[in-house]
């Protein structure tokens, strides 16, 4: 194979992926559903409108997975104090619990895939990744998501 950057990419992610399916399953969580809770979790009372162009999904997708969220007793849906035909967006306690197991779970994942690199080169790594993610669209740079 070639060197590539997609290719790489490609494989962390599957890798990411599997972890994150392991993990969050115990909660009954997807990684998809994740991305939900940490936007909401970052921004209590934000409205659905909000978190689905922050994420780039369409309202639709984004109804589904807050609907899913609110069962699973991971979100609540309040009406917007200014405006009644709007709803805003904050985590149960088993949201909080989600938002905040994320935190663990993504330094866990990031220290066993840099393991090898130096502080130097794992801090390089994440400039360059998040240069090249600025240009692309991409909502889950180390501003929107923990990384900590």
């Amino acid at each position: 194979m070639v060197s590539s950057i997609a290719y790489y990419i490609t494989l962390l992610r599957r890798d990411f992926a599997g972890y994150c399916s392991r993990e969050l399953g115990k909660l009954g969580l997807s990684q998809g559903l994740l991305f939900f809770i940490l936007y909401v979790g970052r921004h209590p009372g934000c409205t659905p409108g909000q978190l689905a162009a922050a994420l780039h999904m369409d309202a639709g997708h984004t109804a589904r997975s807050l609907a899913k969220l609110e069962q699973g007793g991971f979100l609540l849906r309040r009406p917007h104090p200014q405006d009644r035909r709007a709803q805003t967006l904050e985590l149960t306690g088993r949201g909080r619990e989600a938002f905040e197991l994320s935190h663990a779970l993504f330094a866990r994942w990031d220290a066993q895939a840099a393991a090898a690199l130096t502080g130097e080169e794992q801090a390089r790594l994440l400039d360059l990744l998040e240069k090249l993610a600025g240009g692309k669209g991409g909502g889950c740079v180390r501003g929107d998501f923990p990384a900590d």
